[in-house]
């Protein structure tokens, strides 16, 4: 059994240590994971058991359970300070996992009603005519007339909401794991309550036409600019000096909006590429394009051969999330729908090629990119020159970097012809542009067969984005419903991820672990190296234990059960799942693990130093009191 024997007297003067001060109770049958609940509307705080009112406290407002007296509870809204008051226990929902929803965009999807039972829910689910049924109620629903009819109490908004800009709380009281009735596969039936963090919803603010009508858009190209690509760069600039021709002096010409990053490899390894990466032109609201047009132009190849074939083409794409400027900082008007079209004809360096700039995967780049509504295209040049094994590999790679919204948007050019880039590039050139077009109530330049559905659907995604973000949409107000993580009429498409609502210093714990899992692996060779790691592992955590705001279960049976408040998420991995007779068994999958660790980790790093992604939910919270909507697939 692991973290036992000299562990307890670790765990027990780390106890001694933090217990000095109030603590929440413990959730029954857990080490770590405090009790919490959520406020209900008209719920009021008492100074004590039977006491003075003290304040109403708004709709389900995250509250720590520090005390239960009869029908009473004694809570707070911090875990490091004491209680604040008293709550009748009527008055509040129990929130078992601090796991909240979070609608996806809903374009190629129909909008999805909450249903007051989860009974009511699957009878949807099992309707012979659901599609009809479902239209019926969308309309009533919409129109304010369903009047709780076949237990619809809500509907999701018509326009996004982004929770990574916009913290909403929709947390997630219960859920119920089964298979979909159209396709068998795995949904998730979950009880929600729905709590935007503003009461009112926000209004339009300015003129009259700051409307659909101001949307605008901003073009970032990512271009490989190593020896092989010089005829696809003068094919880059001739697209853009083409498309940018067509819209000058227009009202189209004034919302689009261009940039461009290069990028090469290590410089360190071939000093003679000059760069790794390097910023060509930032997105600006110019009048006049010829900067990028030229930038573009006068990005000259490299003289020198990089170090192997596949290039850093993901530090390109990382700069295109981070360095240029989406926000619009001078002006405070952020740029709306923003695209990264990435052209090579290589692979991405693997986070574990030592000429790699960063340790983070095309998963956790593309997660990144679509929580700041930034989508990768990946123009992908199969050149002779790159072999099929390559090719294989670099499309496996670009096809998990270039989603966004469910939808895939990754292109190859077979054999690299030049014609046929041409060719793809203005399509999604024009598609883009067609995307303000439609926005302003214009006919597009682009059939919808000739576009295609993604892209088609592609703008109406960021269109609900933009209406979301400037008509302050929020989540539905209600108290409680059911609805399915996967669209009942398309169980392809999810329509509410679930999302851990994990706090800075719970994030800065796991971040700490794994630092020190992966510097123990990696002195972790033969079986018994593999054995002495977890002897290694159990004195890293116990010394983890003794800091207060490190909150790990010394008496966990699995690596992963060290983070005990993970184990009763609807969420497996391997490293939560891992036991020390796993961790000997196979040398490739501690590599597998290890790899995967070392992406995450410095992920969570950036999320940690990134102010944009914290939230307090209560005044006067402490910076390790912060919360954000973690997804789970990048939970360790």
């Amino acid at each position: 059994m692991l973290f036992r024997n000299f562990l307890a007297i670790c765990a027990a003067l780390s106890f001694w240590a933090v217990s000095v001060a109030a603590q929440p109770l413990l959730v029954d049958g857990t080490k770590t994971v405090f009790q919490r609940v959520l406020t209900r509307p008209a719920a009021v705080l008492y100074d004590s058991a039977n006491g003075q009112v003290k304040e109403q406290v708004p709709a389900f407002q995250p509250y720590y359970v520090f005390a239960v007296e009869g029908d009473w509870k004694q809570v707070g809204p911090s875990a490091t300070r004491a209680p604040t008051g008293w709550l009748k226990t009527a008055q509040s929902v129990e929130w078992k996992q601090n796991i909240v929803g979070a609608f996806t965009n809903a374009a190629g999807r129909e909008r999805q009603l909450l249903f007051g039972s989860e009974d009511e829910l699957r009878w949807l689910l099992n309707h012979e005519a659901l599609p009809q049924v479902q239209e019926r109620l969308l309309a009533e629903a919409s129109a304010g007339i369903s009047q709780g009819e076949n237990g619809v109490v809500s509907v999701e908004p018509e326009e996004f909401v982004n929770i990574r800009e916009d913290l909403y709380v929709m947390p997630i009281l219960n859920f119920v794991e089964d298979l979909h009735p159209l396709n068998y596969e795995d949904i998730l039936l979950m009880e929600v309550a729905s709590v935007p963090l503003q009461a009112q919803q926000n209004q339009l603010q300015g003129n009259a036409d700051q409307g659909v009508g101001s949307f605008d858009v901003g073009i970032v190209f990512v271009l490989d600019t190593t020896q092989s690509m010089e005829p696809y760069i003068v094919r880059t600039q001739k697209v853009l000096n083409n498309t940018v021709q067509k819209i000058a002096g227009t009202e189209i010409g004034k919302l689009v909006n261009f940039g461009a990053v290069g990028f090469r490899d290590n410089i360190e390894a071939v000093p003679a590429l000059e760069y790794r990466t390097r910023i060509l032109a930032d997105v600006k609201r110019r009048d006049d394009q010829s900067e990028v047009i030229n930038a573009i132009g006068g990005a000259r190849v490299a003289v020198a051969n990089s170090p192997g074939f596949n290039e850093d083409s993901l530090a390109g794409v990382e700069d295109a999330i981070d360095k240029i400027d989406w926000a619009q900082s001078a002006s405070g008007d952020p740029i709306d729908a923003r695209y990264i079209i990435l052209v090579t004809d290589a692979g991405p360096k693997d986070p574990r090629d030592p000429n790699a700039r960063s340790q983070i995967g095309v998963q956790e780049l593309q997660a990144d990119a679509e929580g700041k509504n930034i989508v990768t295209m990946t123009l992908h040049l199969k050149t002779p020159n790159g072999g099929q094994a390559n090719h294989a590999y670099a499309e496996t790679q670009y096809r998990a970097l270039s989603t966004f919204a469910g939808r895939l948007f990754y292109f190859p050019i077979e054999g690299g012809s030049e014609e046929a880039f041409e060719g793809v590039a203005t399509r999604l050139v024009t598609a883009i542009t067609d995307h303000v077009r439609v926005a302003r109530g214009e006919g597009a330049l682009l059939s919808a067969d000739e576009a295609g559905e993604d892209l088609v659907e592609l703008g109406r995604a960021m269109r609900l984005a933009y209406l979301g973000a400037q008509r302050g949409t929020q989540a539905p107000d209600v108290i409680r419903g059911w609805i399915s993580d996967k669209a009942v009429e398309a169980p392809q498409s999810l329509a509410v991820e679930p999302r851990l609502l994990i706090t800075k210093n719970e994030m800065a714990t796991m971040a700490e672990l794994l630092d020190n899992l992966i510097r123990l692996g990696e002195q972790s060779q033969g079986g018994d190296d593999a054995l002495n790691f977890f002897t290694e592992v159990r004195g890293v955590i116990a010394d983890m234990a003794t800091n207060p705001d490190r909150r790990l279960n010394t008496e966990a049976d699995t690596l992963g059960g060290a983070l005990e408040y993970l184990e009763q998420l609807p969420y497996r991995s391997q490293l939560l799942q891992m036991t020390e007779d796993r961790w000997a068994q196979s040398a490739m999958l501690r590599r597998s693990i290890i790899d995967g660790m070392r992406q995450k980790l410095t992920q969570y790093r950036k999320w940690l130093f990134d102010p944009q992604v914290w939230t307090a939910l209560h005044d006067n919270a402490t910076d390790g009191e912060l919360v954000f909507a973690m997804p789970f697939d990048v939970l360790p």
